[in-house]
């Protein structure tokens, strides 16, 4: 019981982050207001485990939280926002500015942090930046940015002792799968029926 009570923000915060999940498979726009709590949550919990680019990282999901209601929510109006893919060209800005952002977070957390594992925790943050826009902008194979970083990430949350989000990682490596899956499948569909 102790266990709990020690762990209760981490508890609620991957709740919050399955019932996030779900809602992003299902394309569900209340998934932004499930995340900005989620992030709340793990803003706390980032910042005693001292991994400070998750924790940043946070910070970024609430204000992405905000914009990904505005963008899915314009498009109610015009129907529903469609599901794309990346084009070439987008791949490769998106590479080079996670390439940028690694640099950057990197060398600020080996510089003035005490942080535990400087590199992989910019790495998981910088890809995750990324990952998030593109999943505001519903382009497909943020899914396949994310079973990286969950991936990751899991590895990390198990080394740290954060057992709790740890089994959150893992259903979401699992689960990063799957929404690419129903995603694709959801898109093929709804250009099928626009054809006709």
């Amino acid at each position: 019981m102790n266990w709990i009570l020690d762990n209760i923000v981490e508890i609620i915060g991957t709740i919050a982050g399955l019932i996030f999940l779900y809602l992003e498979i299902k394309q569900n726009k209340w998934l932004w207001p499930v995340g900005l709590i989620t992030s709340v949550m793990y803003i706390y919990v980032f910042f005693i485990a001292k991994l400070y680019a998750d924790m940043s990282l946070q910070f970024y999901y609430v204000f992405i939280s905000i914009y990904g209601w505005i963008v899915w929510s314009k498009g109610e109006s015009k129907k529903e926002l469609p599901v794309t893919r990346l084009s070439k060209e987008l791949f490769l800005i998106l590479f080079g500015m996670s390439m940028f952002i690694y640099a950057i977070i990197s060398y600020i957390l080996v510089i003035y942090t005490d942080g535990s594992i400087p590199y992989w925790d910019a790495f998981t943050t910088a890809l995750s930046i990324v990952a998030t826009w593109m999943l505001a902008r519903k382009i497909l194979e943020q899914w396949l940015v994310w079973a990286i970083v969950n991936a990751v990430s899991l590895g990390l949350y198990i080394y740290k002792g954060l057992y709790p989000t740890s089994v959150l990682f893992l259903f979401y490596t699992v689960l990063a799968v799957v929404g690419y899956v129903q995603w694709k499948k959801d898109m093929l569909l709804s250009k099928a029926v626009s054809s006709n």
